[in-house]
C-alpha cells in the first residue's frame, strides 16, 4: 500500500493507495474511444443485485455503486485509465470513495485503487495525480513493448478493468477487494490478516532440525 505521511490510515480521514498487479496479459485499448460510460456504470449497477446476494450469502452487508465521484478516462498516450467510484454499504453511515487508476503494460495491468470516505473527495483528487506521475514501467515491460509474437492478450479490454475485477474475472483478490471497500477503517488490518493468511499458506511446513550435537 502507499499511505500518506501526514494521516493516520485507521483514523476518521485516513485514507491509503491498496497496489495490485494482475499480468493477464496485454490489454488491447481500442474500445477506449467507443465506451459509453454512463451506460457501463447502468448495466454495473444492475449486477450489483446478484454480487449482494453471494455477499449476503457470506455473512457481509450489501454494496451499492451510488455513482461515478470521476468519470473514467483513459490517456492513450501514457496507458493509463484512471475513475472514481462512490460506494455505499448497508451497515456504513457515509458513502466510500473507490478512486481507481490502471496503468497499462506490455504482459499485465497495475492496479491502484486508494480508498477513502466519499468527503476526502478533494484531497484525493489532489494527491492521486502524484501517485499516476510515478506509476510507470520499466523499459522492456511497458505497454509499447508488446511483442503479438510472443505476448499473451488478456481476454477483457477497458471496459471490463473500469466494471472491475467481477466483470473481468471472477478471482479471489476480486471479491476480497469488495470486502474490504465496505469497511475502509479495517483495511489495512485486512490487508495485514490477508498478507498474514498467505506467507503461512506458501511458507511450507518448517523444515526438522538435524539430530546430534551442533556444530562447533
Amino acid at each position: 500500500m502507499i499511505l500518506p505521511q501526514a494521516t493516520n490510515p485507521l483514523s476518521a480521514s485516513g485514507w491509503g493507495v491498496v497496489i495490485s498487479y494482475d499480468e493477464d496479459g496485454h490489454v488491447a485499448d481500442d474500445d477506449a474511444a467507443k465506451i459509453d460510460y454512463n451506460e457501463l456504470l447502468q448495466k454495473m449497477q444492475k449486477n450489483e443485485v446478484a454480487i449482494n446476494e453471494e455477499r449476503k450469502k457470506q455473512g457481509y452487508a450489501g454494496l451499492h455503486l451510488l455513482g461515478w465521484a470521476e468519470p473514467p478516462r483513459y490517456d492513450g498516450q501514457s496507458h493509463k485509465l484512471y475513475w472514481a467510484r462512490e460506494l455505499k454499504a448497508d451497515n456504513a453511515d457515509e458513502n466510500t470513495l473507490n478512486y481507481s487508476i490502471r496503468v497499462l503494460g506490455r504482459k499485465g495491468v497495475l492496479e491502484l485503487n486508494a480508498v477513502a470516505a466519499m468527503r476526502d473527495l478533494a484531497t484525493i483528487r489532489e494527491e492521486m495525480p502524484k501517485v499516476l506521475a510515478f506509476t510507470n514501467f520499466t523499459s522492456g515491460n511497458r505497454y509499447t513493448d508488446f511483442d503479438s509474437g510472443t505476448d499473451k492478450v488478456a481476454a477483457y479490454g477497458i471496459a471490463a478493468l473500469v466494471a472491475g475485477g467481477i466483470a473481468a474475472k471472477a478471482g479471489l483478490f476480486a471479491k476480497l477487494g469488495l470486502l474490504l471497500l465496505a469497511a475502509k477503517k479495517f483495511i489495512i488490518i485486512g490487508l495485514a490478516a490477508v498478507a498474514s493468511f498467505f506467507r503461512k499458506l506458501f511458507r511450507g511446513k518448517p523444515k526438522t532440525p538435524p539430530s546430534g550435537p551442533p556444530p562447533a
